[in-house]
């Protein structure tokens, strides 16, 4: 089946670096988690219950995912303590490791963050309206076919209304499991437009990505290592995978200064894939963000006509 019109709450569930900070231009403010380096691949836990976590869609999970919801909302609620962006990521990668997973989580960003900040996907600065995408494949009947994706979405879906008061008619589900719109690639890159259309300076906006990443040779000869990274939408074999460029063409570079955008990418060789200038890995012995070695600072000043 063909979708030509993405609507919104579809799902049935009910209702170099030795640069300053100071060259990069005023953009807005991304944050991106995610579950691995991008020459590392990620893996499905089976079953989320190691992770203490509620369980509304399967018995398994993307392992990014249920560390960082067993940080944030270990058994449905949220710690007494208020955790800063060094400490959750540090925390996952312990939860990781115990669980014998080889991953490491990282932290990219669009503009330094001081990492002993509080961690939120809302800021207090950000007032206005709450926006979220969730895109959960598990490429059912499919070779490849991942068993945790469905169950990632919901428990984010959970987290984000419960948590951080993000409201159904604004969190867009892209889930293959026959209850919500197919996250073909056609109905990912319209909705990631979606959340750049509608969103204003103020807003806070989400968004979750769990299933496969890959790698395809780079056509710009921007990536330092040859490689654009790839998030694969279920329609892949028809329409192609989504490269890192695309992504940042689509949602960062249009998306208006004010802005806070947080994302989780829970696939594999995630780490760069929305083209971020300054990284910090859960397994350094730094407490600061640095610049990503290669980066080239020229998307961002193109953002802004430079």
């Amino acid at each position: 089946k063909n979708i030509h019109f993405l609507s919104i709450g579809t799902c049935k569930m009910g209702n170099d670096n030795s640069r300053e900070a100071e060259s990069t231009p005023e953009v807005a403010e991304f944050r991106m988690i995610s579950g691995c380096q991008d020459s590392q691949t990620s893996a499905d836990v089976s079953n989320v219950n190691e992770f203490e976590l509620p369980d509304p869609a399967g018995r398994a999970g993307g392992a990014c995912t249920s560390a960082l919801l067993k940080v944030l909302y270990h058994d449905e609620k949220t710690p007494e303590d208020t955790y800063s962006f060094v400490e959750v990521l540090k925390m996952m990668r312990d939860d990781l490791s115990e669980g014998e997973y080889t991953q490491v989580p990282q932290l990219t960003s669009s503009t330094i963050i001081d990492l002993n900040e509080p961690f939120d996907l809302v800021p207090e600065k950000s007032t206005g309206t709450r926006r979220a995408v969730l895109v959960g494949i598990n490429y059912v009947g499919m070779n490849g076919e991942l068993s945790g994706c469905h169950n990632d979405v919901y428990n984010i879906k959970k987290y984000i209304m419960d948590v951080h008061g993000f409201e159904e008619e604004n969190i867009v589900m892209l889930v293959d499991d026959g209850e919500c719109e197919m996250p073909t690639r056609e109905n990912m890159m319209n909705a990631y437009k979606w959340l750049v259309e509608s969103s204003e300076a103020g807003d806070a906006v989400f968004t979750h990505f769990s299933g496969h990443g890959g790698q395809l040779r780079d056509q710009d000869g921007d990536e330092a290592d040859g490689f654009d990274e790839t998030l694969i939408p279920v329609d892949y074999l028809e329409n192609g995978q989504i490269r890192d460029d695309d992504l940042y063409d689509t949602l960062v570079k249009p998306m208006k200064v004010g802005v806070v955008v947080t994302s989780l990418m829970d696939c594999c060789h995630s780490g760069t894939v929305l083209d971020l200038p300054y990284t910090f890995r859960a397994d350094s012995d730094k407490f600061e963000m640095e610049m990503e070695e290669g980066f080239d600072l020229g998307k961002l000043l193109g953002k802004i006509g430079v």
